[in-house]
């Protein structure tokens, strides 16, 4: 028996643990990882499981091209040049700006290195966009704004030293299982807990207050928190003469933001929001917590400025057991958005329009480079629906069953020329392909993966990938050889040689160091770095935290006399994402088999549904069936449905109306009707 120490492919977490083979080159099990800062030698439902889909039957073992409408086996050199060949074709017809390349966030920071390196070096276009799009664009864009730095700005660690946790549109117990066992074990020692979700999570049953707030109403509850605080003398005037600007321009805009105002918006009591601004800032440390909750909404990059603003009223930023902590939701989200796989900026967030940027990887590339910041992915949708993007690369992503509207994904991506996908499994994305190239899965690989809290992590190889699947670096890495650019790697460790020379915040990140056993939080600019615990310790990146006002703004789709139900989505305990890689692990696809919906009792008595029964589900934009699920989690009037089944796809229902600066979709509201199937 073998055991190989690597990072968990699931949530942002970073959980380490063993994964154990046999001398047959099989995985037979997990293993914790006692020593472990993140994990501690515990691990959720899906940790202990990471090993079941690794074998499965459904692997990808060979190259595939579709002839006469079929996909059929083809050779590695066929598949490769073909894919280099028709994405050259496009190119030089229609120009760089009509291909796409969707990077991912479950494979290592080296590969979603190389495949920003393909799309600009390679083809020319900065194009170049991966899943944060989906969850977290909205954090990126709105903590950079007001802090500088788009990260979670402490360490997990500090939930030991916290007063307070603030829970606010995130499901934590169910979704990052390990951080939500420290947020109880933070309550069980006395710091007080607030959870802000429309619906009854586990987090509320131990909360010494839980606001259940209608879905898309958190400006107005922010805003009127902090207008209590300021009424009541909270806040905290040193941290804000010394370290903050704008901050008159805050105080003129919560004016509107009363109590009675605030409750009319959210279904609140008036007292709830009173008590909560006044818990919150009594505090003396406070930790905000935040997920998909807030990021997915047309609002989304206000959501996040509204949680900025709170944070540095009330002094808790930059010090332990403080700070803004948007939760990952995937394991290598943080690490992607980090390598560059983002529209308009290089690795280290150095900006593609900036001319000195431009020229220090265009040297290092022996490539010139384009200016002009590509399309966001959720925009690309749009233009391959339109025809202006023509071909597409598609790496470890399932927007088949990510995207919302999936009618118009799916003529979208019918109507580009050319889609090729590399992947895993043949998911639903992949079934609409022209090309099909089987990549090395986490257990079959070596790599880092950049965790939540943005520490630096090994991925290591256990097994041997099945059949001719290869490993997506040496897959990008001959990509990248066909159109002519440096990409001569014999490991990953090479890879991040180069990252770490044109990356200042991964400049001292090395193979070296991390085998050694070091687990490095980023920035950690030089070899001899610690790497950083905390960010924004006696300034922010940005010099002085910026105030930045926000207006409460609905969201774009609400219940109707139509469709009188709010849809809310997420994902359950045992499931993760599209279902791709969990559904195919049998112990977790036994406790959630099949697609459901909850649904409140007193809905449920008005429209004569049991449990279990089954129900069509439609808005504006397609009609799903599922079973009913009676719970009083959701309140009256609202459903929510997990967004991982394919046969009751609760994206066929959610509305791709964007948010205008992230480019987000609002996924946690739109309107629905309910009836017996």
């Amino acid at each position: 028996m073998r055991a190989t120490l690597t990072t968990c492919p699931y949530c942002g977490t970073g959980c380490n643990f063993y994964l154990l083979s046999d001398d047959k080159g099989r995985l037979t099990g997990i293993e914790p990882a006692g020593k472990h800062s993140t994990s501690r030698g515990q691990l959720c439902l899906k940790g202990w499981n990471a090993h079941a889909f690794v074998h499965h039957p459904e692997r990808l073992t060979t190259p595939q091209i579709r002839i006469d409408g079929r996909l059929q086996s083809c050779s590695w050199e066929q598949a490769l040049a073909e894919t280099h060949m028709q994405l050259k074709r496009i190119a030089e017809n229609h120009g760089p700006d009509s291909l796409m390349f969707l990077s991912s966030a479950k494979v290592s920071n080296e590969e979603n290195f190389l495949m920003m390196k393909l799309a600009r070096a390679g083809f020319g276009t900065n194009n170049i966009d991966h899943c944060a799009r989906l969850c977290h664009s909205s954090t990126v864009t709105g903590l950079v704004e007001t802090l500088g730095s788009g990260a979670m700005t402490n360490s997990l660690s500090c939930f030991n030293q916290t007063d307070l946790v603030f829970v606010i549109g995130s499901n934590t117990t169910e979704q990052h299982p390990l951080i939500g066992s420290r947020i109880l074990q933070a309550q069980q020692r006395g710091a007080g807990l607030i959870v802000a979700d429309s619906r009854k999570i586990q987090l509320a049953e131990h909360a010494n207050l839980h606001l259940r707030h209608h879905n898309g109403t958190d400006v107005a509850l922010i805003n009127g928190m902090m207008r209590q605080i300021l009424l009541d003398g909270l806040e905290d005037r040193n941290f804000i003469d010394k370290r903050t600007e704008n901050f008159a321009a805050l105080r003129d805009s919560l004016e509107a933001f009363t109590p009675q105002y605030v409750a009319g918006i959210t279904g609140l009591k008036e007292h709830e929001i009173t008590a909560a601004a006044r818990l919150y800032a009594q505090a003396e440390k406070v930790m905000i917590v935040f997920a998909m909750g807030i990021t997915q909404h047309t609002h989304g990059v206000d959501n996040v400025r509204a949680l900025s603003n709170l944070a540095l009223m009330t002094g808790n930023l930059g010090r332990p057991g403080t700070g803004i902590n948007p939760l990952r939701g995937q394991n290598n989200v943080q690490g992607a958005c980090d390598m560059g796989a983002l529209p308009d900026v290089y690795s280290g967030y150095q900006r593609v329009a900036d001319a000195r940027t431009r020229l220090k990887f265009s040297a290092a590339w022996k490539k010139s480079l384009p200016e002009k910041p590509g399309l966001m992915a959720t925009h690309a949708i749009e233009a391959a629906a339109a025809g202006q993007i023509r071909g597409m690369l598609i790496m470890g992503e399932n927007p088949m069953l990510s995207e919302p509207n999936q009618k118009h994904v799916r003529m979208a991506l019918k109507n580009l020329e050319f889609l090729a996908v590399i992947d895993i499994f043949p998911t639903e994305t992949a079934q609409l392909a022209d090309l099909v190239l089987p990549a090395a899965c986490y257990a079959e690989r070596d790599g880092t993966y950049t965790s939540t809290e943005r520490r630096i992590q090994r991925g290591r190889k256990a097994v041997a990938p099945p059949g001719a699947a290869r490993a997506d670096w040496q897959i990008l890495g001959d990509l990248l050889r066909r159109c002519g650019v440096p990409a001569d790697y014999s490991s990953p460790a090479e890879i991040m040689e180069e990252i770490a020379r044109l990356t200042p915040s991964y400049g001292g990140a090395t193979y070296a160091r991390l085998e050694q056993g070091e687990s490095l939080q980023w920035p950690c600019p030089e070899p001899e770095h610690p790497g950083t615990a905390i960010l924004h310790r006696d300034q922010c990146t940005r010099g002085k935290g910026r105030f930045s006002p926000t207006r409460y703004r609905p969201p774009q789709e609400l219940p109707d006399e139509h469709y009188p139900f709010l849809l809310n989505t997420g994902r359950t305990a045992v499931h993760w994402h599209t279902g791709s890689m969990t559904r195919r692990s049998h112990l977790l696809e036994r406790e959630e088999p099949q697609a459901y919906t909850e649904i409140h009792p007193q809905d449920a008595q008005k429209l004569n549904i049991s449990e279990r029964q089954m129900l069509r589900i439609s808005s504006r934009r397609g009609t799903i069936e599922v079973s009913a699920r009676l719970t009083e989690r959701v309140p009256p009037g609202q459903i929510f449905i997990p967004f991982h089944y394919a046969e009751g796809a609760a994206n066929v229902l959610t509305n791709n109306a964007l948010d205008p600066e992230s480019g987000i979709p609002e996924f946690k509201v739109c309107a629905v009707r309910v009836e017996l199937c």
